[in-house]
């Protein structure tokens, strides 16, 4: 595996890359020897936070921790990582797509799935069209992180979301 590390209001030490290149090399039990993997740790007040992002073909695989402590964080993101091949293994691995970024042990092994995916409520709702600005407003209300509106720009499905520092963001269908 490769790492590609950078760093965000951080400077990465020659021990914080060997922690992280220690530690998420457990996981090229995965992955074969040219799987990039993009880390970056970034500091903000307390939070120490690293994220990891591992381009496969026609997925990505992604996890982001925060702690008060670097290497508490890079502990934790290894073990989600890990956790979410083990769960997804099938979904991931498309047998009719070529799955060079992951070593053959991997692909040819089951994992149980011990937590499947259970949708246990639909709720319904009327789409009105609205501007999103309006529809952060509604969602604010509401006392939620995003809201779902029918964009009277566009007139298309959307979804504002709350984002950190009190500012919002939108999601557009790319048609």
């Amino acid at each position: 595996m490769k790492f590609i590390i950078s760093g965000k209001n951080i400077d990465v030490t020659p021990g914080l890359r060997t922690a992280v290149e220690d530690k998420l090399g457990k996981l090229e039990k995965y992955f074969t020897a040219e799987t990039e993997v993009h880390v970056t740790l970034s500091v903000e007040k307390e939070r120490q936070k690293i994220e990891v992002t591992i381009p496969v073909k026609g997925n990505i695989i992604r996890s982001e921790q925060t702690s008060n402590d670097m290497y508490v964080s890079i502990d934790l993101v290894e073990e989600i990582i890990e956790r979410q091949l083990k769960k997804y293994k099938n979904k991931i691995i498309d047998k009719k797509q070529t799955h060079h970024n992951f070593k053959q042990e991997f692909i040819d092994k089951d994992y149980v799935d011990d937590e499947d995916i259970q949708i246990v409520r639909t709720k319904r709702f009327d789409i009105k069209p609205m501007y999103p600005e309006d529809a952060c407003i509604q969602m604010e209300l509401l006392g939620h992180n995003f809201f779902v509106f029918c964009n009277a720009e566009t007139d298309q499905v959307n979804v504002v979301y709350k984002r950190k520092g009190n500012t919002y963001g939108i999601m557009e269908p790319e048609l």
